[in-house]
């Protein structure tokens, strides 16, 4: 990317997000934040924020589209998510519902509702999981996010199919296990070490790459 580049980060107000807008701010990029509740951090790096969103509300999907219709993008970061760790005999069909339409289908539906500003050669980025692999699945449990993050692969995969005659290439990247508010599973490396790594992918990242899984240190994983 160039350093005039315009990147727009979902759940900038925190965690990775917020490393994120720091770390494309400090690089001469102009950042926009897409966030529920905006935080004092975000607003001192970012160029524009758009707070009060719901990403799995249509109405909130259309005020960001508009108010980004006068700004293409060049890199979007799927970055907002959430986790619930339930065992078996504690599965909650609503509590499953949530992260599905927050983990996977939010991401999906703001990619597209997007694509008319998403300029040629753009790149876009989902941050999902290793939680979400088949095969990687040997300890169980985590039925809810292990699900949303396995559709949200899928969804990533077939726009990478989806986006390559219109140059645009598609980031699928498993962060690590990080130290966020985020992770109920109390994480084992700092955000900054995350951050490193997801940023020198996104800019390895062509569409001979597009559609692949990966972890942030340049590991494939299985799907």
């Amino acid at each position: 990317m160039s350093p005039a580049s315009h990147v727009v980060i979902t759940g900038s107000n925190r965690g990775i997000g917020l490393a994120l807008a720091q770390h494309y701010a400090s690089s001469g990029h102009t950042v926009t934040g897409i966030c529920r509740s905006a935080s004092p951090a975000l607003h001192q790096v970012a160029d524009r924020v758009i707070a009060g969103i719901d990403l799995t509300r249509p109405e909130d999907l259309t005020r960001v589209a508009s108010n980004l219709v006068d700004h293409p993008v060049d890199l979007l970061l799927n970055v907002a998510g959430v986790m619930h760790w339930e065992a078996l005999g504690k599965v909650d069909a609503q509590v499953i519902r949530q992260q599905l339409e927050i983990n996977a289908i939010a991401p999906l539906l703001l990619t597209t509702a997007l694509l008319d500003r998403l300029t040629p050669g753009a790149k876009v980025v989902f941050l999902t999981s290793r939680l979400g692999s088949l095969t990687d699945n040997t300890s169980g449990s985590g039925y809810g996010y292990r699900m949303s993050k396995a559709a949200l692969n899928m969804a990533a995969k077939t726009l990478a199919i989806d986006l390559a005659p219109r140059e645009i290439a598609v980031g699928i990247l498993h962060p690590g296990s990080v130290k966020t508010s985020l992770n109920q599973l109390g994480g084992e490396i700092e955000v900054s070490e995350a951050v490193a790594g997801l940023t020198q992918r996104i800019d390895a990242l062509t569409l001979e790459s597009s559609g692949r899984f990966q972890h942030q240190n340049g590991a494939a994983l299985a799907w």
